[in-house]
């Protein structure tokens, strides 16, 4: 009998997510057709896939049953006390046939086999679009590194061009010189870091999706998200492929019990055989039915299994808390990265226009160098804490409608 576990997340999982306001789709992901084009390609799919054709084959496997028919021939030769000789002979054909229902659950095992291995390349193509979401995102984050690290190298430049401005009109030390020039030397390397980390970057994501067309965009701005939790944490349950997977799983483990349950009643082999004896004077027609004895085997066999259903059930629950704390843990994430986001680019924003306003006041001859250098690294802390928040908030975001099946693709299945 089916747990109200099972029942319950069985009604979980056909709700119509058309019930709830369709979230806004990101601007800076590649296209659901092409993103779904590389995902299909990525080897870890490609092996699930493999895996749901081998699967297919051991669905008709069980539905079949392992009984064939099998064929004997028997021959002796038997001597007369009164005299002479009789070469005689026996040959049978037989099989085992299922009763008691087995043919029919053998048939569901069958479809059961086959539908795991479909929610798992399913769920197999749910990671992969994680990744690729992830990989892109980091990838795009590198660019706006780069192009601010760019930022950051003219200024320090520009600064160091005025430094050298006054030092010819004396208003400036050799040392506020070499310290412009270090300060300059420094964002020199950073760009040069910045350009690395998009070199890996691309890597990575040609890498694992060799096939996606990489078109540069800028990161968006995040947002506040759509819905609120519980219409989120109820989304994510329904379009679970993990938890899919887990339920066809405790059924397989079910059926599995019940055909245990079934075998403790032994199949018969049935058969029919035909004999030449007596110097092929007396010919013999005849049915044979064997029926095996079950035993403590059989029992224990039943008892695992049903303790095996016991365990599906309780990983499916698991499971099912594990998802719904990994969505609300999400879901916290996305609403204080975007908190964090909204601060830090306010910052952000402060910090480049006293650096701006510094050294437009050190080329007119005001303030002092250590200012505007205290200025600049401000610009760059603030800059990248902005850009970091930034990246963490659309992350948190995509993966709550990557795991409610919204974007990539994924709303086709």
């Amino acid at each position: 009998m089916k747990s109200w576990i099972t029942m319950t997340l069985g009604w979980a999982l056909v709700l119509p997510l058309q019930a709830f306001a369709q979230p806004v789709i990101p601007s800076d992901l590649p296209p659901a057709e092409l993103a779904r084009a590389a995902i299909e390609q990525e080897p870890s799919v490609v092996k699930a896939r493999h895996a749901l054709e081998a699967a297919g084959h051991a669905g008709r496997r069980i539905a079949a049953s392992p009984y064939e028919w099998s064929v004997g021939i028997d021959s002796q030769r038997r001597r007369y006390d009164t005299g002479g000789n009789s070469n005689e002979w026996t040959a049978r054909i037989e099989r085992p046939i299922r009763i008691g229902g087995k043919a029919e659950l053998d048939q569901g095992l069958g479809d059961t086999t086959e539908r795991i291995a479909r929610a798992e390349l399913a769920q197999t193509r749910h990671e992969a679009a994680r990744t690729l979401a992830d990989l892109w995102i980091d990838w795009l984050a590198a660019i706006q590194a780069r192009e601010l690290a760019k930022e950051q190298l003219d200024f320090a430049e520009s600064s160091a061009s005025a430094v050298a401005g006054r030092r010819r009109a004396g208003d400036a030390s050799l040392l506020d010189l070499n310290a412009a020039q270090a300060d300059a030397a420094e964002a020199r390397r950073q760009f040069d870091t910045t350009q690395a980390q998009e070199t890996k970057a691309i890597l990575r994501l040609r890498s694992r999706f060799p096939s996606l067309v990489m078109e540069p965009q800028s990161l968006s701005e995040p947002v506040e998200l759509d819905l609120d939790e519980a219409q989120w944490r109820e989304r994510v349950l329904a379009g679970s492929d993990t938890l899919r997977t887990m339920q066809e799983s405790l059924k397989r483990a079910e059926l599995t019990a019940d055909r245990a349950r079934a075998d403790r009643i032994p199949d018969p082999t049935v058969g029919l055989f035909t004999a030449s004896e007596a110097r092929r004077s007396e010919r013999i027609v005849g049915i044979s039915v064997s029926i095996p004895l079950g035993g403590t085997y059989r029992k224990e066999t039943m008892l695992e299994a049903l303790k095996q259903a016991d365990v599906a059930r309780a990983e499916l629950e698991r499971q099912r808390k594990e998802i719904d704390l990994a969505t609300a843990e999400t879901i916290n994430d996305a609403r204080t990265a975007l908190r964090r986001w909204r601060l830090a680019e306010q910052s952000a924003q402060m910090a480049r226009e006293n650096a701006r306003l510094g050294q437009r006041g050190y080329s007119l001859g005001e303030g002092d160098l250590q200012s505007l250098l205290l200025l600049r690294r401000q610009s760059v802390d603030a800059a990248g804490a902005s850009l970091s928040s930034r990246v963490e908030a659309l992350k948190a975001r995509n993966r709550l409608l990557i795991d409610a099946h919204l974007i990539l693709g994924l709303a086709d299945e």
